[in-house]
């Protein structure tokens, strides 16, 4: 399947963007369906907003024993980890 970059127009501020073929390349790869409907930054923006309403909960890293927080509830038995700790554990993991 060959892809050529298409343009949209942004349903958030009606701008038009392009929709490159490297994109519509992943978007297929990952199993979307539908073409994206905002403008990467009416996206980035959306994006941010969810972020900043997202409820963060204070933990002790199990690893390095420093203070973070995470966006999920800990469940006591489970082990979390702050973001530097998380990624060498994942980096280790390859």
């Amino acid at each position: 399947m060959t892809f050529e970059d298409r343009t949209l127009t942004c349903k958030e501020c009606g701008a038009e963007f392009v929709f490159s073929a490297a994109e519509q390349e992943f978007y297929t790869e990952k199993g979307f369906q539908n073409d994206p409907a905002r403008c990467p930054e009416c996206r980035a923006a959306r994006k941010r907003q969810r972020n900043n309403n997202r409820e963060m909960f204070n933990v002790v890293c199990a690893s390095c024993g420093k203070e973070t927080q995470v966006p999920f509830r800990p469940v006591n038995d489970r082990p979390v980890y702050c973001r530097e700790c998380y990624q060498q554990m994942q980096q280790q993991e390859k």
